[in-house]
Protein backbone atom coordinates (compact mmCIF):
# COMPACT_ATOMS: atom_id res chain seq x y z
CA UNK A 1 0.00 0.00 0.00
CA UNK A 2 1.32 3.88 -0.59
CA UNK A 3 2.12 5.75 2.03
CA UNK A 4 0.57 8.50 3.43
CA UNK A 5 2.87 10.81 1.90
CA UNK A 6 1.96 8.90 -1.34
CA UNK A 7 -1.47 8.98 -1.31
CA UNK A 8 -1.40 12.87 -0.46
CA UNK A 9 0.62 13.74 -4.05
CA UNK A 10 -2.28 11.80 -5.72
CA UNK A 11 -5.30 14.06 -7.02
CA UNK A 12 -8.50 13.97 -5.58
CA UNK A 13 -9.83 12.24 -8.48
CA UNK A 14 -7.84 9.51 -7.85
CA UNK A 15 -8.33 9.31 -4.15
CA UNK A 16 -12.02 9.35 -4.94
CA UNK A 17 -11.58 6.19 -6.73
CA UNK A 18 -9.83 4.25 -4.88
CA UNK A 19 -11.34 5.11 -1.68
CA UNK A 20 -14.91 5.25 -2.17
CA UNK A 21 -15.02 3.67 -5.92
CA UNK A 22 -13.27 1.05 -4.77
CA UNK A 23 -13.59 0.93 -1.16
CA UNK A 24 -10.13 0.48 -0.36
CA UNK A 25 -9.27 0.06 3.24
CA UNK A 26 -8.42 3.73 4.72
CA UNK A 27 -4.72 4.62 6.01
CA UNK A 28 -4.40 6.23 9.38
CA UNK A 29 -4.18 9.67 9.18
CA UNK A 30 -5.81 9.84 5.56
CA UNK A 31 -9.35 11.46 6.52
CA UNK A 32 -7.59 13.67 9.16
CA UNK A 33 -5.05 14.84 6.43
CA UNK A 34 -8.10 15.21 4.20
CA UNK A 35 -10.20 17.41 6.72
CA UNK A 36 -7.15 20.08 7.60
CA UNK A 37 -7.08 20.52 3.68
CA UNK A 38 -8.23 24.08 3.02
CA UNK A 39 -9.34 22.90 -0.36
CA UNK A 40 -13.47 21.79 -0.65
CA UNK A 41 -13.26 19.40 -2.49
CA UNK A 42 -10.66 17.16 -0.21
CA UNK A 43 -13.13 18.03 2.44
CA UNK A 44 -16.37 16.73 0.68
CA UNK A 45 -14.20 13.42 0.08
CA UNK A 46 -13.34 13.19 3.67
CA UNK A 47 -17.06 13.36 4.47
CA UNK A 48 -17.94 10.64 1.52
CA UNK A 49 -15.47 8.11 2.95
CA UNK A 50 -16.55 8.35 6.82
CA UNK A 51 -20.28 7.84 5.85
CA UNK A 52 -18.95 4.76 3.98
CA UNK A 53 -17.41 3.44 6.62
CA UNK A 54 -20.60 4.55 8.77
CA UNK A 55 -22.69 2.49 6.40
CA UNK A 56 -20.24 -0.59 6.47
CA UNK A 57 -20.33 -0.37 10.11
CA UNK A 58 -24.26 -0.42 10.02
CA UNK A 59 -24.34 -3.48 7.58
CA UNK A 60 -21.45 -5.25 9.89
CA UNK A 61 -23.81 -4.41 12.89
CA UNK A 62 -26.77 -5.80 10.96
CA UNK A 63 -25.42 -8.46 9.40
CA UNK A 64 -24.16 -10.11 12.88
CA UNK A 65 -27.64 -9.27 14.34
CA UNK A 66 -28.76 -11.84 11.43
CA UNK A 67 -26.50 -14.88 12.36
CA UNK A 68 -27.26 -14.74 16.27
CA UNK A 69 -29.27 -18.07 15.68
CA UNK A 70 -27.11 -19.55 13.78
CA UNK A 71 -24.07 -18.37 16.68
CA UNK A 72 -25.96 -20.20 18.87
CA UNK A 73 -26.16 -23.36 17.45
CA UNK A 74 -22.81 -23.43 16.00
CA UNK A 75 -21.65 -22.60 19.95
CA UNK A 76 -23.88 -26.12 20.53
CA UNK A 77 -21.79 -27.85 18.01
CA UNK A 78 -23.81 -28.35 14.94
CA UNK A 79 -22.01 -28.00 12.40
CA UNK A 80 -24.21 -27.97 8.96
CA UNK A 81 -27.16 -25.40 9.96
CA UNK A 82 -29.64 -25.40 7.13
CA UNK A 83 -31.91 -22.31 6.72
CA UNK A 84 -35.81 -23.01 4.73
CA UNK A 85 -37.71 -20.86 3.15
CA UNK A 86 -40.47 -20.81 0.38
CA UNK A 87 -41.86 -18.48 -1.96
CA UNK A 88 -45.55 -18.54 -3.92
CA UNK A 89 -47.78 -19.24 -1.22
CA UNK A 90 -50.34 -16.55 -2.56
CA UNK A 91 -50.47 -16.62 -6.39
CA UNK A 92 -52.87 -18.16 -8.32
CA UNK A 93 -50.64 -19.73 -10.91
CA UNK A 94 -47.90 -22.22 -10.82
CA UNK A 95 -45.61 -23.42 -8.11
CA UNK A 96 -45.19 -23.01 -4.48
CA UNK A 97 -40.90 -23.39 -4.37
CA UNK A 98 -38.80 -23.49 -1.65
CA UNK A 99 -35.00 -23.21 -0.81
CA UNK A 100 -32.58 -24.80 1.82
CA UNK A 101 -29.11 -23.34 2.36
CA UNK A 102 -26.24 -24.19 4.62
CA UNK A 103 -23.94 -21.22 4.80
CA UNK A 104 -20.64 -21.51 5.94
CA UNK A 105 -19.52 -20.65 9.96
CA UNK A 106 -19.33 -16.84 9.99
CA UNK A 107 -20.09 -15.87 6.29
CA UNK A 108 -21.86 -12.87 5.53
CA UNK A 109 -22.92 -11.42 2.41
CA UNK A 110 -23.65 -7.30 1.99
CA UNK A 111 -26.96 -6.25 1.40
CA UNK A 112 -28.69 -10.11 2.30
CA UNK A 113 -32.37 -9.43 3.52
CA UNK A 114 -35.59 -11.28 3.47
CA UNK A 115 -35.90 -11.39 -0.41
CA UNK A 116 -39.46 -9.28 0.07
CA UNK A 117 -36.96 -6.31 1.16
CA UNK A 118 -34.71 -6.19 -1.97
CA UNK A 119 -36.88 -4.12 -4.56
CA UNK A 120 -34.82 -4.83 -7.09
CA UNK A 121 -34.52 -8.15 -9.35
CA UNK A 122 -31.52 -7.89 -10.61
CA UNK A 123 -29.64 -7.21 -7.30
CA UNK A 124 -32.17 -10.22 -6.14
CA UNK A 125 -30.22 -12.27 -9.09
CA UNK A 126 -27.09 -11.02 -7.94
CA UNK A 127 -27.35 -12.05 -4.57
CA UNK A 128 -28.69 -15.61 -5.63
CA UNK A 129 -25.58 -16.34 -7.54
CA UNK A 130 -22.96 -14.81 -4.58
CA UNK A 131 -25.45 -17.08 -2.32
CA UNK A 132 -24.95 -20.26 -4.78
CA UNK A 133 -21.03 -19.61 -4.91
CA UNK A 134 -20.74 -18.78 -0.91
CA UNK A 135 -23.11 -21.76 0.65
CA UNK A 136 -21.64 -25.03 1.67
CA UNK A 137 -24.81 -26.69 -0.09
CA UNK A 138 -27.93 -25.60 -1.58
CA UNK A 139 -30.93 -26.91 -3.57
CA UNK A 140 -34.75 -26.14 -3.96
CA UNK A 141 -37.87 -28.16 -4.12
CA UNK A 142 -41.19 -27.76 -5.81
CA UNK A 143 -44.87 -28.51 -5.29
CA UNK A 144 -46.63 -27.95 -8.32
CA UNK A 145 -50.29 -26.44 -8.76
CA UNK A 146 -52.11 -29.70 -9.32
CA UNK A 147 -50.36 -30.98 -6.08
CA UNK A 148 -51.48 -27.39 -4.45
CA UNK A 149 -54.78 -28.16 -5.54
CA UNK A 150 -55.00 -31.67 -3.89
CA UNK A 151 -53.21 -31.34 -0.51
CA UNK A 152 -53.37 -27.21 0.15
CA UNK A 153 -51.15 -25.26 -0.06
CA UNK A 154 -49.68 -25.32 3.46
CA UNK A 155 -49.51 -28.51 2.72
CA UNK A 156 -47.84 -28.29 -0.43
CA UNK A 157 -45.31 -25.33 1.11
CA UNK A 158 -44.22 -27.83 3.75
CA UNK A 159 -43.88 -30.71 1.10
CA UNK A 160 -41.94 -28.40 -1.11
CA UNK A 161 -39.46 -27.48 1.63
CA UNK A 162 -39.01 -31.02 3.08
CA UNK A 163 -37.97 -31.80 -0.86
CA UNK A 164 -35.38 -28.92 -0.87
CA UNK A 165 -33.95 -30.51 2.70
CA UNK A 166 -33.91 -33.69 0.73
CA UNK A 167 -32.11 -32.36 -2.40
CA UNK A 168 -29.39 -31.14 0.16
CA UNK A 169 -25.74 -32.76 -0.82
CA UNK A 170 -24.59 -32.03 2.71
CA UNK A 171 -26.81 -33.59 5.23
CA UNK A 172 -27.64 -30.67 7.78
CA UNK A 173 -27.63 -31.10 11.94
CA UNK A 174 -29.73 -28.55 12.59
CA UNK A 175 -32.86 -26.80 10.40
CA UNK A 176 -34.06 -23.20 10.95
CA UNK A 177 -37.31 -22.14 8.89
CA UNK A 178 -39.55 -19.00 8.60
CA UNK A 179 -42.44 -20.03 10.99
CA UNK A 180 -42.94 -23.18 10.57
CA UNK A 181 -41.75 -26.73 11.38
CA UNK A 182 -42.03 -29.43 9.08
CA UNK A 183 -43.90 -32.54 10.31
CA UNK A 184 -42.01 -35.62 8.36
CA UNK A 185 -38.63 -33.64 8.87
CA UNK A 186 -36.74 -36.17 11.56
CA UNK A 187 -33.96 -33.71 12.25
CA UNK A 188 -33.52 -31.48 14.92
CA UNK A 189 -35.79 -28.05 13.72
CA UNK A 190 -37.23 -24.51 14.85
CA UNK A 191 -39.77 -22.36 12.80
CA UNK A 192 -38.85 -18.44 13.98
CA UNK A 193 -41.71 -15.90 13.37
CA UNK A 194 -40.18 -13.89 10.55
CA UNK A 195 -37.47 -15.55 10.47
CA UNK A 196 -36.22 -14.66 6.75
CA UNK A 197 -36.14 -11.26 8.43
CA UNK A 198 -34.14 -12.48 11.47
CA UNK A 199 -32.01 -15.12 10.20
CA UNK A 200 -28.95 -15.07 7.48
CA UNK A 201 -30.06 -18.77 6.71
CA UNK A 202 -33.53 -18.24 6.13
CA UNK A 203 -32.57 -15.21 4.21
CA UNK A 204 -30.79 -16.70 1.93
CA UNK A 205 -33.26 -19.66 1.86
CA UNK A 206 -36.02 -16.88 0.80
CA UNK A 207 -33.53 -15.53 -2.12
CA UNK A 208 -33.25 -18.33 -3.49
CA UNK A 209 -36.62 -19.45 -3.51
CA UNK A 210 -37.89 -16.08 -4.83
CA UNK A 211 -35.09 -15.42 -7.78
CA UNK A 212 -36.23 -19.75 -8.55
CA UNK A 213 -39.40 -19.06 -8.58
CA UNK A 214 -39.59 -15.69 -10.32
CA UNK A 215 -37.07 -17.70 -13.19
CA UNK A 216 -39.53 -20.24 -13.26
CA UNK A 217 -42.78 -17.35 -13.91
CA UNK A 218 -40.70 -15.99 -16.69
CA UNK A 219 -40.57 -19.74 -18.75
CA UNK A 220 -44.30 -20.07 -18.39
CA UNK A 221 -44.90 -16.46 -19.68
CA UNK A 222 -42.86 -17.30 -22.63
CA UNK A 223 -45.14 -20.77 -22.94
CA UNK A 224 -48.58 -18.85 -21.79
CA UNK A 225 -48.13 -15.36 -23.73
CA UNK A 226 -51.17 -12.66 -22.89
CA UNK A 227 -51.42 -13.65 -19.34
CA UNK A 228 -48.51 -11.32 -17.82
CA UNK A 229 -46.93 -13.99 -15.40
CA UNK A 230 -43.26 -12.33 -15.91
CA UNK A 231 -45.39 -9.42 -14.60
CA UNK A 232 -47.02 -10.42 -11.41
CA UNK A 233 -45.64 -13.78 -11.14
CA UNK A 234 -49.10 -15.45 -11.14
CA UNK A 235 -50.28 -13.25 -7.52
CA UNK A 236 -53.80 -12.28 -7.86
CA UNK A 237 -53.56 -8.43 -9.31
CA UNK A 238 -56.46 -6.77 -11.61
CA UNK A 239 -54.72 -7.60 -14.87
CA UNK A 240 -54.18 -11.27 -13.84
CA UNK A 241 -57.51 -12.10 -13.12
CA UNK A 242 -59.27 -10.00 -16.01
CA UNK A 243 -57.30 -12.11 -18.32
CA UNK A 244 -58.39 -15.09 -16.68
CA UNK A 245 -61.88 -14.13 -16.92
CA UNK A 246 -61.32 -13.53 -20.31
CA UNK A 247 -58.88 -15.48 -22.15
CA UNK A 248 -59.63 -18.67 -20.21
CA UNK A 249 -58.22 -20.62 -16.96
CA UNK A 250 -54.54 -22.58 -17.92
CA UNK A 251 -53.51 -25.40 -16.66
CA UNK A 252 -50.66 -23.50 -14.41
CA UNK A 253 -53.83 -22.10 -12.60
CA UNK A 254 -54.64 -23.12 -9.02
CA UNK A 255 -58.30 -24.48 -9.15
CA UNK A 256 -58.54 -24.56 -5.26
CA UNK A 257 -58.28 -20.86 -5.49
CA UNK A 258 -61.52 -18.77 -5.23
CA UNK A 259 -60.85 -15.78 -8.10
CA UNK A 260 -59.79 -19.52 -10.40
CA UNK A 261 -63.07 -21.47 -9.08
CA UNK A 262 -64.69 -18.07 -10.28
CA UNK A 263 -63.79 -18.19 -12.93
CA UNK A 264 -64.68 -21.46 -13.60
CA UNK A 265 -67.93 -20.93 -12.39
CA UNK A 266 -67.60 -22.62 -9.20
CA UNK A 267 -69.10 -20.97 -6.62
CA UNK A 268 -69.04 -23.02 -3.34
CA UNK A 269 -65.49 -23.53 -2.02
CA UNK A 270 -64.12 -27.44 -2.70
CA UNK A 271 -64.76 -30.00 0.09
CA UNK A 272 -63.17 -30.12 2.50
CA UNK A 273 -62.22 -27.05 4.22
CA UNK A 274 -61.55 -23.43 3.23
CA UNK A 275 -61.38 -22.20 -0.38
CA UNK A 276 -57.19 -21.48 -0.44
CA UNK A 277 -55.86 -18.90 0.27
CA UNK A 278 -57.45 -18.47 3.72
CA UNK A 279 -55.28 -21.29 4.70
CA UNK A 280 -52.28 -18.63 5.29
CA UNK A 281 -52.23 -14.80 6.73
CA UNK A 282 -50.15 -12.24 6.64
CA UNK A 283 -48.45 -10.86 4.13
CA UNK A 284 -48.75 -13.88 1.05
CA UNK A 285 -46.30 -11.82 -1.46
CA UNK A 286 -43.27 -14.02 -1.07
Amino acid sequence: MPSLEDLLRCSLTELTERFVAETRSVPAGLLEALEADPRQGAKALAKRIRSRQGKNRAEGQRLRHLLRFENELWEQGHTHIAGVDEAGRGPLAGPVVAAAAILPKGWRLEGLDDSKKIADEARRDELAEAIKRGAVAWAVGVAEAEEIDAINIRRASLLAMHRALQALGVQPTYVLLDAFTIPECTLPQRGIIKGDALSLSIAAASVLAKTTRDNRMRELDAQYPGYGLAEHKGYPTEEHVKAIREKGVLPIHRRSFAPVREALGIVEPAAPGPVQGELFTGNEQQ
